[in-house]
């Protein structure tokens, strides 16, 4: 007999959270610790979504995800989680960049950037005041008529290398373009620039191991290997979710899947004005990613002035189609030290990511699939021997994800890295007006993605939903309304 992992599980709860990247985790942590009977469903076999990790037998530990995210992630940490979770959140100061323009290295804050724009860049220290002054200023009600790079225009007029410096991060951080909304990279951006860069010491396992500790002392029903097949609606409300061959009623569903899978395979676009109908189906998929994953022996070592990220390319012209290509210019290097698990053995392994289109892995055979997935590898270790001399005998394991690798194990549509492109916020937001007690809190609009974007967007449907239930019914522990702030 198979196992029935809906074992034991009650047949009604006040809320059915779908999926658990960091965004549904922290909705139902929210809620949980709130007072209300909470379902958490996973079809992984473990929770994280994105933010996840995988172990092989030669004792290495990889983690997927970018390790790295604004300081807010420590304020956000601590109020909707734990203090120890706040607590081993640790800054990388080490920051690389290398390209045919400048090669330099970072604290990437608004102090260090200020320096090096003013004294490497020849750059006025009023333009550069203004700008980052603009970029603070900036939230998700603005004008979405500028683009990034009409932004990068205004201040900077001509100046490739300066856009390079301050873009090519956030593109790989979460898919951002120049030819998307202005707000969507200034959010991100000021948000960094506040005071760097942050990592999880310890690992994204530790991480997510310390959140499900915490959601079971909040009696969270956590449930794993449950795929959602239909959320049922009645007189346009959510009533139930069908998962593993069981119908579970519910007031409330939060959905964490990708948006456009929940609303058209998940609810039906019957259950949705046909206009709102359009927007979703208008609204553009991100981009995905490749990865390499390489571990060195036991024994071998990478000098910490390599860095802790590297942003390296070889393009002579920053473009946002290069970054996409299957002909890679552009990877970066993200090192993990032995200090990044102190607990674990003491090992070094590397990570080189590069955006991806899935249209370009998705058509392969079979064997032309792996064929290129070696390529990949091959290329990379090519590339990184200029950072890490020797690096082919230095290693003792490498494998490469695709956008393809990234589809199968989260069932992101396209293997999408970051949800959707911004339109995608506003149909998130509107859901409930469409279907009462319908949420979403996956990754959307480029404002959303990445780690701290995940909790607080988590933290503001939470919110949502427990004033929808506290309208419906006299339940206990209201939670209370905090503002999601951009820092």
């Amino acid at each position: 007999m198979p196992r029935d992992f809906l074992e034991g599980a009650k047949d009604e709860y006040d809320v059915v959270v779908i999926g658990s990247g960091l965004g549904g985790l922290t909705t139902a942590n929210v809620l949980g610790r709130a007072g209300y009977s909470v379902l958490l469903l996973e079809q992984h076999y473990k929770l994280g979504g994105m933010a996840t990790w995988f172990k092989r037998p030669t004792g290495h530990i990889f983690d997927i995800s970018l390790h790295g995210f604004p300081a807010g992630m420590i304020k956000s940490c601590r109020r909707y989680w734990t203090r120890e979770i706040a607590d081993s959140i640790v800054q990388i100061k080490n920051i690389r960049f290398d390209n045919p323009m400048f090669s330099l290295t970072t604290t990437y804050n608004r102090d260090d950037f200020t320096r090096l724009l003013t004294e490497s860049f020849g750059i006025a220290p009023e333009a550069i005041k203004s700008f980052f002054e603009t970029a603070r200023g900036m939230n998700f009600y603005d004008d979405q008529s500028t683009t990034t790079g009409e932004l990068f225009e205004k201040f900077f007029p001509g100046r490739e290398d300066v856009v390079r410096l301050l873009m090519e991060p956030i593109v790989y951080a979460n898919g951002s373009t120049l030819e998307d909304p202005a707000i969507t990279y200034g959010i991100v951006f000021s948000n960094f620039m506040s005071k760097g860069v942050f990592t999880f010491q310890g690992g994204t396992d530790r991480l997510i191991g310390l959140m499900q500790e915490e959601l079971i002392n909040n009696e969270i029903d956590i449930r794993i290997r449950c795929h959602v097949d239909r959320i049922h609606v009645k007189n346009d409300s959510v009533a139930a979710v069908e998962v593993n061959g069981r119908t579970i009623r519910t007031r409330a569903v939060v959905s964490n899947a990708n948006l456009k899978t929940t609303i058209l395979k998940m609810v039906g676009e019957e259950h949705f004005d046909q206009s709102f109908v359009d927007a979703v189906q208008e609204t553009r998929l991100n981009n995905s990613s490749t990865q390499v994953y390489m571990a060195l022996k036991p024994n071998e070592r990478i000098d910490e002035s390599t860095g802790d990220l590297l942003f390296s390319s070889t393009a002579r012209e920053f473009r946002t189609d290069l970054l996409l290509s299957r002909d890679i210019s552009s990877r970066t290097y993200s090192f993990y030290y032995p200090n990044t698990r102190p607990n674990e053995r003491p090992r070094c392994l590397v990570v080189s990511s590069t955006n991806a289109n899935y249209k370009d892995w998705s058509g392969l055979s079979p064997e032309e699939y792996e064929a290129s997935k070696q390529d990949l590898i091959e290329t990379t270790l090519d590339a990184i021997e200029k950072y890490v001399p020797n690096m082919r005998e230095r290693v003792s394991h490498v494998e490469a994800s695709t956008p393809i690798t990234f589809e199968h194990y989260t069932k992101h549509v396209a293997g999408a890295s970051f949800g959707t492109k911004f339109e995608g916020l506003a149909v998130s937001r509107d859901l409930p007006e469409q279907v009462a007690g319908l949420y979403h809190a996956g990754s959307v609009g480029i404002i959303m993605s990445g780690w701290l974007g995940a909790i607080n967007y988590g933290v503001i449907v939470a919110n949502a939903v427990d004033g929808m239930l506290m309208k419906s019914a006299e339940l206990p522990n209201p939670i209370a309304k905090e503002s999601i702030s951009n820092s």
